[in-house]
């Protein structure tokens, strides 16, 4: 019966596996369900057709059980009515029914034990589903946060090439800042150096003047003398 070795390997599967190796484990997510949700289908539909053989095969069985106990009583009626005869037929249909019920009962058996594993599976696979169900929006969930997660550690290695950009920016800052200080160091050397020219000339005039009036107060002395 293929069906059971197919929906054997049906309840051997591995839910995690499966979203380890998907690019979208929420889209698997449902796509898993919907998977087990037809296969569910199918074995609902062979366990309720397994059932049926086995409800007919108990059918046949007591069918077969009746018939051999109706077979007793008409042979005890012959026995009554004194007819031997009579009586052997009805004991020889009840043997031919002893040997059918040796295979009734076989077929019965085997019913049996094919609607337990079925009906077995059935529920074990009723449960994966409801299971999965409940978990659905918790893994979802999961899901959800591991992308939220994906995407902020991506910013943050963005935000480390900005911080890097800002460092950057902040060194080519000082650097203007530098270039702009010696260039006003320079201008305050300029006007030092051309300050100091101008009191230097000033100071050779303010010399000449001083000199001047010594000459003129040498030049009165010698004329009160008439030299």
């Amino acid at each position: 019966m293929g069906i059971m070795t197919r929906f054997k390997d049906i309840m051997a599967a591995n839910v995690n596996a499966l979203l380890d190796r998907a690019e979208d484990p929420e889209k698997m997510i449902d796509q898993y369900l919907r998977n087990l949700e037809q296969d569910f289908a199918k074995v609902k539909a062979e366990t309720a057709s397994i059932m049926a053989e086995e409800k007919s095969a108990k059918r046949k069985l007591d069918e077969c059980d009746a018939e051999m106990t109706r077979m007793t009583e008409y042979a005890k009626k012959a026995v009554a009515a004194g007819n031997d005869s009579e009586a052997k037929q009805f004991l020889t249909r009840k043997a031919d029914l002893a040997q059918k019920r040796v295979v009734l009962e076989q077929n019965y058996t085997l019913a049996c034990d094919n609607s337990a594993k079925m009906r077995q599976m059935h529920d074990k696979l009723a449960g994966d589903i409801a299971s999965l169900k409940s978990k659905r929006e918790m893994l979802k969930a999961k899901v959800k946060v591991a992308q939220t997660q994906k995407k902020i550690n991506e910013m943050g290695s963005g935000m480390a090439d900005a911080g890097s950009n800002m460092a950057a920016f902040d060194r080519m800052e000082d650097k203007v800042n530098k270039m702009l200080d010696e260039a006003n160091a320079m201008s305050e050397l300029n006007q030092s150096a051309q300050g100091s020219s101008i009191e230097e000339l000033a100071r050779k005039y303010d010399a000449q003047t001083g000199n001047s009036a010594v000459d003129d107060e040498l030049a009165a002395l010698k004329a009160q003398m008439g030299v």
